[in-house]
C-alpha cells in the first residue's frame, strides 16, 4: 500500500548560502514548513522584499521511512523556481510556484541522507508571474511529503496529477461516470479494482479488471446531482492496484455529477436552472505568514465567503491549495481557476504558461466546483500583438484538448478594446473595471457592460474584478479616492445595483474578499497592502461593504448598522446606513424610534439627530444590531488619512472656497479653459511618452506605453491630481516622477482658478 509521510518538520534554512551544503548546517535557522521568507518584508511597502535564492536542508535516515520500492518527494508549493538535491546530486528543477510536483529520489537515496531544496523567487523573464499587484512570497509554503510506493504503482510523475481522472456525463436523470487511471510498471497478473461509493462511503458497485484495462464506465441511475450551495453532493471512487489478495497501491477521489452552460443572455446555468454567479476573488496570503497557510486558515476563509452568501469564487491569480479546492467542492462554490499569466506578456515565458496550465488542469480535473480555466489576467494592458495572441490560442487549444468538459475565459483590463482579437480567443470573457475608484465614475460600470453586450451579443460577458480600498478612515462626505470605509460602502452599493440587475452577466467577482500583501504599494496610510478587501488582512474585521453583499446574497436573517468605527461626528443630523436581508428595518436612537423603512435593494438610510451620546439600535424581525454616536465640535483627526511617506498629505493642501485645488477631479478642472491648459501642461511634463506608433501622447505606466485616447482620458477624469500623484509609485520603473514642491506649485495655480457656478 501507498504510504505518505509528512516531511514538514525541522528544516535548516538560510538566505546566506551560495551553494548546496555537503552536511546539515547547524548554524542555519531551524524552521517547520510551511514557511515563507517574505512573511514580514513582503507586506511592509517600498517594494524591497528579498527576492533571490534561499536554501532548505533536511537530514533523514532511510530506515525511518516505510519499506518500499520507490520513494517520491512531493512539494505542493515552492515559489517560484526550485532545484532538489539529494546527497549532493541534483535530481530535478521546477518552474512555477503554485502547483504540486514530485521527484523520484529512490536511486540517489542512501542509508543517511541530506535533502536540499534551493528555492528562488528572483526576477527573471521566463517564469510567471513577474509583474503583478501582489507579493511573490518565496519559500516552501505548502506541505512537503515523501510518498512510498510499490514498483508497480499509480503514476506520480505526470504534472503532479493524482493518477486518477473522473469524467461524469449526466444523461437525463442518470449519469455515466468514466474513471481512468494512469499506472507505472504494472505486471502480468495484476488487476485493477474500481470501487464506486456514495458520499457516506458505502459501496455502490465494484469492477475488477485486468491492470491493462485503465478505463471503466459506471452507470448511476437516478443520479444525485452536485448543485452548488443548495446541494453539493459528492460521490467517491477508489481504485486499487492488486496482485492476488495484496493491494499494491491505491488512489481515490471525490467527484460531482452536474451540467452547466454559460449563455450570453441568461448567464450561468447549473443543472438546467439559472444560477447567478455572484461572488468574490481570493488571494490566499495572510498577515504575518504570507502564503504559508495552515488548514484552519483555509477553513476560516471559506466560512467567511459562505457567510456572505457567495455562489462563486475567482481563485486569483494562480493555483491555490488542493485543500481549498476540496473545501469548495464540499460547500458548493463555483470556481474560476487560473494560471499566473498576468500583466506583462513575456515572449520568453510561453513554455512556462503551457507547463503551468498543464499542471493546473491535470491536478484539478476532478473538482466539480471548477467550471472555467482562466488563460490570463490583464495581459493586454498595452494592447495585443501576434506573439501574445498565439500564446493565448495555444493555451485555449490546450485547455480544450486536456478537458472537453469545461470552458475557457480571460480577465481583460478596462483599456482593452472590446474589438481586440484577444477578446475572441476564449469561450467566455470577463473584464476588470474600477470606474469609480481608478478614474471614471461608478455610474459608468453598468452602461459599459450594456455596450459590450450590444456589440457582442453572442459573447458571454462578466466582471472579473471591481472594488475600492478602505481602511479605518471615516467621513460623512465620502469621495472617490479617500480610502474611507464609507466610500467603499457607497461604491459597492452602487455596483451591486448595477451588476446584479444585469441577468446576462455570467459572473461577477468582487476584488477582493480579503486585503492582501502588495509590497509595491505605499498608499492608504498602511503600506505594503492592497486594501480592497471586504475583510481585513488578518480576517479580524468585516468592513461595512461585507454586509452589503450579505444583504443581497445570504438567506441567513441579519441586520447590520454601518459606521461602527465612525463614532465621533460633527454634524447636527447625520446619515446612518443599515443593511439587512429582511423586508423592514426600524431604527431607535436612545430608545426612541426614528421610524420604519422598507427597501427593495436591502439598503436603508436614516437621518439621525446627533446630540451628545447616542445609542443606536437597528431592528429587523428577530434581528438587532447596536452602535454608538458621539457629537463633537471638531472632526476627529484620527479619522483622516495620513499616508506614510506620501508625496503630499491633506493638511498640506490649501483649498479656498470656490476655487480649485489638486483635490478636485481632473474632469472638473478641465471643464474650464484655464484648468485645461494647466492640466495639459502638467500632463505633458509628467507623462510624456511616445506610443507604439511613434506619435506623442502616450502615458508611461508600469513599463508600458499607453496611448492617450478618449477611454483613458475618461478614466483619468475621475481622479484628482493629488490621487494620481499618490499612485505614481504603482506605475513602476520608468514611470513619471513628481515632487511635493511640484504639487504645491500646481495647487497654487489652481487656487487662482475660480470654479464655475453650478
Amino acid at each position: 500500500m501507498r504510504n505518505i509521510i509528512n516531511f514538514n518538520a525541522k528544516w535548516a534554512f538560510t538566505k546566506q548560502a551560495t551553494e548546496v551544503p555537503a552536511a546539515l548546517p547547524m548554524d542555519w535557522n531551524w524552521v517547520n514548513l510551511p514557511h515563507s521568507w517574505n512573511a514580514i518584508d513582503g507586506q511592509d511597502g517600498d517594494n524591497d522584499y528579498y527576492r533571490g535564492t534561499c536554501y532548505y536542508a533536511k537530514a533523514f535516515n532511510k530506515i525511518d521511512l516505510p519499506q518500499a520500492d520507490r520513494y517520491y518527494l512531493e512539494l505542493q508549493g515552492a515559489n517560484s523556481s526550485a532545484d532538489v538535491y539529494l546527497n549532493g546530486k541534483k535530481l530535478a528543477h521546477h518552474d512555477g510556484g503554485y502547483s504540486t510536483w514530485r521527484v523520484d529520489m529512490t536511486d540517489a537515496m542512501e542509508m543517511s541522507n541530506l535533502l536540499v531544496v534551493a528555492v528562488d523567487n528572483a526576477p527573471n523573464d521566463r517564469v510567471y508571474p513577474q509583474m503583478a499587484d501582489f507579493t511573490f512570497y518565496g519559500g516552501l509554503y505548502r506541505d512537503v511529503s515523501v510518498i512510498a510506493v510499490n514498483e508497480s504503482h499509480f503514476d506520480l510523475e505526470y504534472y503532479g496529477a493524482p493518477g486518477i481522472k473522473v469524467t461524469p456525463t449526466v444523461e437525463g436523470k442518470d449519469a455515466k461516470v468514466e474513471v481512468e487511471v494512469f499506472t507505472t510498471n504494472v505486471k502480468e497478473g495484476q488487476q485493477l479494482r474500481y470501487i464506486l461509493k456514495r458520499r457516506c462511503g458505502c459501496e455502490m458497485e465494484t469492477k475488477t479488471v485486468c491492470a491493462c484495462e485503465t478505463k471503466v464506465v459506471f452507470e448511476i441511475a437516478d443520479v444525485h446531482l452536485w448543485h452548488g450551495l443548495k446541494d453539493p453532493y459528492l460521490y467517491q471512487v477508489e481504485v486499487q492496484l492488486v496482485e492476488g489478495e495484496k493491494v499494491l497501491d491505491n488512489v481515490s477521489t471525490r467527484f460531482g455529477c452536474r451540467t452547466f452552460e454559460i449563455d450570453p443572455e441568461r448567464g450561468f446555468i447549473l443543472n438546467g436552472e439559472e444560477y447567478p454567479l455572484r461572488g468574490v476573488s481570493r488571494h490566499q496570503d495572510r498577515w504575518g505568514i504570507g502564503n504559508a497557510l495552515l488548514p484552519e486558515h483555509h477553513e476560516e476563509d471559506i466560512d467567511l465567503i459562505c457567510e456572505v452568501g457567495c455562489t462563486t469564487i475567482r481563485l486569483a491569480h494562480y493555483q491555490h491549495a488542493q485543500y481549498f479546492y476540496d473545501l469548495c467542492d464540499e460547500r458548493g462554490l463555483v470556481l474560476w481557476a487560473e494560471i499566473p499569466y498576468i500583466s506583462k506578456h513575456m515572449p520568453t515565458g510561453r513554455e512556462n504558461t503551457i507547463s503551468q496550465m498543464k499542471e493546473l488542469i491535470a491536478q484539478n480535473y476532478n473538482h466539480p466546483s471548477i467550471v472555467v480555466w482562466g488563460l490570463s489576467n490583464e495581459i493586454s494592458i498595452a494592447g495585443s500583438d501576434e506573439d501574445l495572441l498565439e500564446n493565448h490560442r495555444i493555451l485555449n487549444d490546450l485547455c480544450h484538448e486536456m478537458d472537453k468538459t469545461r470552458l475557457t475565459t480571460i480577465a481583460a483590463v478596462s483599456m482593452c478594446d472590446i474589438n481586440d482579437p484577444y477578446i475572441q480567443v476564449p469561450d467566455v470573457v470577463s473584464y476588470n473595471h474600477y470606474f469609480g475608484w481608478y478614474g471614471g465614475d461608478t455610474s459608468m460600470n453598468g452602461p459599459w457592460f450594456d455596450n459590450f453586450h450590444k456589440t457582442h451579443p453572442n459573447i458571454p460577458i462578466g466582471c472579473s474584478e471591481y472594488g475600492c480600498e478602505a481602511l479605518n478612515w471615516h467621513t460623512s462626505n465620502p469621495d472617490q479616492g479617500d480610502y474611507t470605509e464609507e466610500y467603499q460602502a457607497y461604491y459597492h452599493e452602487e455596483l451591486i445595483k448595477q451588476l446584479f440587475s444585469r441577468k446576462y452577466m455570467w459572473a461577477t467577482h468582487v476584488w477582493n474578499m480579503f486585503d492582501f500583501g502588495a509590497d509595491a504599494r505605499n498608499e492608504g496610510g498602511e503600506n505594503g497592502q492592497n486594501h480592497k478587501g471586504l475583510v481585513t488582512f488578518d480576517r479580524k474585521y468585516k468592513k461595512d461593504s461585507f454586509y452589503a453583499y450579505k444583504a443581497w446574497l445570504s438567506d441567513e436573517p441579519f441586520v447590520h448598522l454601518c459606521g461602527k468605527r465612525y463614532v465621533d461626528r460633527v454634524e447636527d443630523v447625520t446619515k446612518v446606513t443599515v443593511y439587512s436581508n429582511q423586508p423592514e428595518v426600524e431604527l431607535f436612537a436612545n430608545g426612541v424610534s426614528l421610524g420604519k423603512q422598507t427597501s427593495d435593494v436591502h439598503f436603508f438610510y436614516f437621518d439621525v439627530p446627533n446630540v451628545g451620546e447616542t445609542t443606536l439600535v437597528a431592528v429587523a424581525g428577530e434581528c438587532r444590531d447596536e452602535s454608538k454616536l458621539n457629537k463633537v465640535a471638531q472632526p476627529n483627526p484620527a479619522y483622516r488619512m495620513v499616508e506614510k511617506g506620501a508625496i503630499i498629505n491633506w493638511f498640506d493642501i490649501t483649498a479656498p472656497e470656490g476655487y480649485f485645488s489638486i483635490n478636485d477631479k481632473i474632469s472638473d478642472i478641465m471643464a474650464t479653459v484655464q484648468g485645461k491648459m494647466l492640466f495639459m501642461g502638467m500632463a505633458a511634463k509628467m507623462f510624456a511618452s511616445k506610443g507604439k506608433d511613434g506619435k506623442e501622447g502616450g502615458v508611461k505606466a508600469a513599463g508600458f506605453d499607453l496611448k492617450m485616447n478618449d477611454g483613458l482620458m475618461k478614466m483619468m477624469g475621475g481622479f484628482s491630481i493629488a490621487r494620481i500623484a499618490g499612485m505614481i509609485g504603482l506605475m513602476g520603473e520608468g514611470g513619471p516622477t513628481i515632487t511635493k514642491e511640484d504639487l504645491l506649485a500646481i495647487n497654487a495655480q489652481l487656487n487662482k482658478i475660480k470654479k464655475p457656478n453650478k
